[in-house]
Order: structure tokens, then C-alpha cells, then sequence
């Protein structure tokens, strides 16, 4: 089983040594690398070491945090790694290595709780957005044009005025003209 490493710091200050260390110790054949903070969605060389995952493979991390910048996204990625048919492990937190049985179950049954967790958010936020409405709250974009504009707009192209016109005089896209 080839075992991929993967190392991040969030910062360029931050130093990976002590990540490349242990992965060197496990043997890992590939370590991918990166300077950058969790938060950013767009990590390279993440992007790089999913894409070349083979089955069989073994992606190993230092500590879980290394991985995913949230328990959504950690369970997300692990996921991935699984359909490419590889495992996944993490050094400093033996119960998730997904090589054996405790760590596969661990895993699944955390996304179970994950995605329990999304529908009742989901259930929550329709009944909010339920009870706003019938407030007669307005959801979306204030309208750029009153409806009293709208209709005089719809007048003025009747009457022959371009789109261009009507547009820059209400100080919109000449599309929101051309849709009315």
C-alpha cells in the first residue's frame, strides 16, 4: 500500500518540518506540501494529491486539522478518498485510520451524524423562512426599479424609446430593461 502524505501550515512563517518528520517515519513515498490557511478553499496541492489518488493508496495526515478546515469538509475529503478506493489516516488521532473496520465505522458514523446534523438546520431554516413569509418579509435583492418605474419604462419602449435610453436614464443593466 503506498502511503501519500499530505502537510499544511497556514502560514508562510509556519514551519513543516516537524509534519514532514513524521510522514518520512510512516514511510510515505509522496508528500504533498503547502503553505496556506484552511480557510481557503483552494489548496493546490490538496487538489493535486485528490487527483492522483490511486486505489490502494494510503493518505496520511500529522493531526486531522491538517486536512479539513471544518468536520463538514474533513468527513467530505475522507469520503473522496474512500471512492478512489484508498484509505485514509491520520497519525495523531489513531481512531480515524480507515484502513480497519473501528476506523471505517468511526467515519461513518460521523457523516450519519453530519448529515443528520444538515437536515435539521435545513428543517429549522425552512420553518424560519416559512414564518418570515407569512410576516410578509421579502426574501432576495431589493428591486432596482419601483413598480410605478417598471411600468413607466414599459410605456417609454411602447412608445419607441431604445433600451439604451431607458436603461441609462434609471441607472440599470440595458438586460433588466429588456426582460421588463
Amino acid at each position: 500500500m503506498p502511503i501519500v502524505g499530505y502537510a499544511r501550515v497556514s502560514t508562510r512563517d509556519q514551519d513543516l518540518t516537524a509534519q514532514l518528520d513524521a510522514l518520512k517515519s510512516v514511510d510515505a513515498e509522496t508528500i504533498y506540501r503547502e503553505k496556506v490557511s484552511g480557510v481557503r478553499a483552494d489548496r493546490p496541492q490538496l487538489a493535486k494529491l485528490m487527483a492522483k489518488l490511486l486505489p490502494g493508496d494510503v493518505v496520511v495526515v500529522t493531526k486531522l486539522d491538517r486536512l479539513g478546515r471544518s468536520t463538514r469538509e474533513l468527513l467530505e475529503l475522507i469520503e473522496r478518498i474512500g471512492k478512489a478506493g484508498a484509505a485514509f489516516r491520520s497519525l495523531g488521532d489513531p481512531l480515524f485510520d480507515t484502513t480497519g473496520a473501528q476506523g471505517r465505522l468511526l467515519v461513518t458514523m460521523l457523516a450519519a451524524i453530519a448529515e443528520f446534523e444538515r437536515e435539521l438546520i435545513r428543517e429549522r431554516t425552512g420553518a424560519g423562512r416559512e414564518r418570515a413569509m407569512a410576516e410578509g418579509v421579502k426574501f432576495g435583492r431589493k428591486r432596482k426599479l419601483s413598480d410605478y418605474q417598471r411600468a413607466e419604462a414599459i410605456k417609454r419602449r411602447s412608445a419607441g424609446e431604445t433600451l439604451a435610453a431607458i436603461a441609462k436614464s434609471y441607472g440599470v443593466d440595458l438586460s433588466m430593461i429588456s426582460r421588463l
